[in-house]
C-alpha cells in the first residue's frame, strides 16, 4: 500500500470524528439532545463500511482505489468515533 493511500485513509478517518464531535456541538447550541443509540448507530454503519471496503479492495482493480480509501477510512473513523464517545 502506498504512502498516499495511507494519508487518504488517515484523512478520512480523522475527519469524521471532528464532523460528528461538530454535528453534535451544533445540536448541543441548539438546544437539542443527543439522540438515543447513535453510538450503536455508528457502529452498524462502521460495520457497513469495513465490509464494503474489505469487499471492494478485493473485488477491485486499482481504478477504484479513492473509493477503496474512503471506505476504509470511513471505517476506521467510526471506530475512533466510537473511541472518543465513550
Amino acid at each position: 500500500m502506498s504512502s498516499v493511500r495511507l494519508l487518504r485513509i488517515a484523512g478520512f478517518a480523522i475527519a469524521l470524528p471532528f464532523a460528528f464531535s461538530l454535528s453534535q456541538q451544533a445540536a448541543e447550541l441548539r438546544g437539542g439532545e443527543q439522540t438515543p443509540g447513535i453510538l450503536i448507530a455508528v457502529g452498524v454503519l462502521t460495520v457497513v463500511f469495513l465490509l464494503r471496503a474489505l469487499a471492494t479492495e478485493y473485488g477491485s482493480g486499482p481504478d477504484a482505489n479513492l473509493q477503496k480509501d474512503l471506505q476504509w477510512g470511513l471505517a476506521a473513523g467510526g471506530v475512533l468515533t466510537i473511541l472518543f464517545n465513550l
